[in-house]
């Protein structure tokens, strides 16, 4: 039963933590394309990771 309770604070906690990220990026002035390019980096990198089996 504890585990629920837990389990609960977590989520509850996790909820208002990107809640709070959300509004704050949303109030942000970013640069998008380097927030996409630098995302489209990771990802591509993951992945020839994953193909070659390399890094």
């Amino acid at each position: 039963m504890i585990r629920f309770v837990l389990i609960a604070i977590f989520i509850l906690v996790a909820w208002l933590v990107l809640g709070a990220v959300w509004r704050r990026l949303k109030a942000a002035d970013l640069d998008w394309n380097g927030v996409a390019f630098a995302a489209g980096f990771v990802a591509l990198a993951f992945y020839f990771r994953h193909v070659t089996g390399m890094g």
